[in-house]
């Protein structure tokens, strides 16, 4: 007895002290009392919406100990009312109330007497893979009082591809705000049928099979900037047209994000590729830009490839994107990069007066996202479906509702687009830098693969809209140290399908990998713009140092890049044409693509042979040949 005495009094000395620990909001005080004091009032994922959110709007459900229509209950209902509450439907006759409410109201609401419980109005509708794996059907509830529902709703991304079918109806309401065609062909639809999947994957809503192909930003306005032709390819011109259209119309549509899965010859370094350029002018706009890696990650033999990232890859100032193959399920567990995805490092060079060749060697892709036989929206009678019928997900038998499955980096790249969209929405005032210092900070590395293969590792939208939402609004004016959090610091964990896992705490600089809780503490200065997330070290004797402008003192930097096999590259040192990485496996200068060209992902090497370049697309398109994402037909198809 007098053994549990004291466990009972440490037990409570130790919540006295977290109760006035500093940053501790008296609202989670108040819950946590409640639950220790009378019972669990309030439901553990309620609690924890409103850790996430403490200043957004939760929808709950309220039970109450009153007999219908009691004094009590009316008390009650002049309660919520006091507090901010909406109560928008009456349940159990009376007894139960649907209320919105302020979640910094919810402690007081759950102390009234006639209150037996308090929980969240769980969403019931199945989720999709493709939300869940990346944790973006958890941050719905994550909003504030202005931003609403965490959804992408009021934030434009423009899909430059090979158009889009508006009237499928994972884009209805009207979302598709604008079309534009570059292709000379006169038509903004979807003939071949890379550009709506694409879309989809970003911005699909849940309408078809109660939500199984719901995309990352589900109620994004859609600008389809159609660039690549009826056959999937386009040029280097019809590209930069397409993005000086939507610097141009930025304001028009509220354009944050830019999606450009294809890509075109990495010869030129990026300081001189036109098409790196064009990027660079959105990203100056204030725009993020999100590109596919290219699916060059393997040759014929299924040997891995470096070296391999195509144009605008390059572009220190995109967010670079590799694919990762999830086996179909949603725990991040079994994850891994998946085996066409293309590797770093970039091989875009410059040649000076004497003839010799410099390579850019920055280590690319930024991130990996799910790319693997993902199912999302099919347009009717496309060209890839017809070529590669097993592409069908035959999930309804009207076009408006069908699904097939692409495999690629094309489909990793829209769903950080999708993610780009919702911390914008989540805090309007991030910088495309941050956006991507958060995408990266956040991410989860895999164990296995390189910095080459997998960046900073694969896309965490859950860390990333609750790090953007602890960020503080008033950033313009911000010097190197200032505080960057407006909060207390965020557990930096995640936990999806009932997997937790640890940020990886950084992000890529150049040539190595920056880290430390300095990144998210502290405002740096390669957060701001004019300036690159990839600046801010200076290369000494070989050693890279933190130079004291760009970052702040505590920012660690790692050793050297990792390779595959635990291999360091030394810092600063460039790869050159043919030498040999750890692995064994060479580095070439090989074209890729004819010079000019540009391409949808679902396109190999036009320097192979046609029996190489046929088996290699068939192998991205179809993906890697493991477990995958199962269809779920649509039980609804005239709704």
């Amino acid at each position: 007895m007098k053994a549990t005495k004291s466990v009972l009094a440490l037990l409570t000395a130790a919540f006295l002290v977290f109760s006035f620990l500093p940053g501790s909001s008296s609202g989670v005080r108040s819950v946590l009392a409640e639950s220790n004091s009378q019972g669990r009032r309030i439901s553990a994922d309620l609690e924890e919406a409103i850790s996430n959110s403490p200043d957004g709007v939760v929808r709950v459900i309220v039970d109450t100990k009153s007999s219908a229509n009691s004094t009590a209950y009316s008390h009650l209902m002049g309660r919520i009312g006091d507090l901010g509450g909406i109560v928008f439907r009456s349940l159990n006759s009376g007894k139960t109330a649907a209320v919105e409410i302020p979640a910094s109201a919810i402690s007081d609401l759950a102390d009234d007497n006639a209150v037996k419980y308090i929980s969240l109005d769980r969403n019931t509708q199945v989720t999709g893979h493709l939300e869940t794996t990346t944790g973006a059907a958890l941050v719905r509830n994550y909003g504030t009082t202005s931003t609403g529902t965490i959804d992408g709703h009021g934030i434009g991304i423009a899909i430059l591809d090979s158009g889009v079918y508006s009237a499928h109806h994972s884009f209805n309401t009207g979302r598709v705000v604008a079309s534009v065609d570059f292709t000379g062909e006169g038509r903004t639809d979807d003939p071949y049928g890379h550009g709506t999947h694409v879309a989809s994957i970003a911005a699909g809503n849940n309408h078809v099979a109660f939500g199984t192909y719901t995309g990352i930003a589900p109620a994004a306005k859609i600008i389809n900037v159609r660039v690549l032709n009826s056959q999937g390819s386009g040029s280097m011109s019809n590209a930069i047209a397409g993005i000086d259209w939507c610097i141009a119309n930025k304001a028009a549509y509220n354009i944050r994000v830019l999606n450009l899965s294809f890509g075109a010859t990495a010869v030129d370094s990026y300081v001189n590729d036109p098409l790196c350029q064009a990027v660079r002018r959105a990203f100056n706009a204030g725009m993020v830009v999100c590109v596919s890696a290219g699916n060059t990650g393997k040759d014929v033999s299924a040997n891995k490839v470096f070296g391999a990232i195509h144009s605008p890859g390059i572009e220190p100032s995109a967010i670079t994107v590799g694919a990762a193959n999830t086996f179909g399920t949603d725990s991040r567990s079994d994850d891994a990069v998946a085996s066409y995805s293309s590797r770093g490092p970039t091989r875009g060079y410059y040649t000076d007066s004497l003839g010799v060749k410099h390579y850019d060697n920055l280590v690319k892709p930024d991130l990996i996202a799910p790319g693997n036989k993902i199912i999302e929206c099919e347009s009717p009678n496309n060209r890839l479906l017809a070529e590669t019928p097993s592409l069908n997900a035959n999930v309804s038998v009207l076009p408006y509702h069908n699904m097939m499955y692409l495999s690629g980096t094309s489909m990793a790249a829209p769903a950080v687009a999708g993610a780009a969209a919702l911390l914008i929405q989540r805090n309007p005032n991030l910088t495309p830098n941050l956006v991507k210092a958060i995408l990266q900070y956040t991410a989860k590395p895999l164990s296995g693969f390189s910095n080459f293969e997998q960046g900073a590792g694969e896309l965490n939208v859950e860390g990333g809209v609750r790090l953007a939402g602890r960020i503080r609004t008033d950033l313009v004016g911000r010097t190197l140290g200032d505080p960057l959090l407006s909060g207390a610091a965020p557990t930096q964990t995640t936990t999806i399908a009932g997997y937790s896992f640890s940020w990886g705490g950084g992000f890529l600089q150049k040539w190595n990998f920056v880290y430390g809780s300095n990144l998210i503490l502290k405002y740096q200065a390669v957060y701001g713009t004019g300036v690159l997330l990839s600046d801010g070290v200076l290369l000494s004797d070989g050693v890279l140092l933190s130079d004291g402008v760009l970052l702040s003192d505590g920012v660690l930097l790692s050793d050297g890049v990792l390779l595959s096999d635990g291999v360091l590259l030394s810092d600063g040192v460039l790869l050159s044409d043919g030498v040999l990485l750890s692995d064994g496996v060479l580095l070439s200068n090989g074209v890729l693509l004819s010079d000019g060209v540009l391409l949808s992902d679902s396109y190999f090497a036009a320097s192979l042979a046609p029996g190489a370049q046929s088996t290699l697309a068939q192998s991205a398109m179809s993906g890697d040949l493991t477990g995958a994402m199962l269809p779920t037909p649509d039980p609804d198809p005239l709704h």
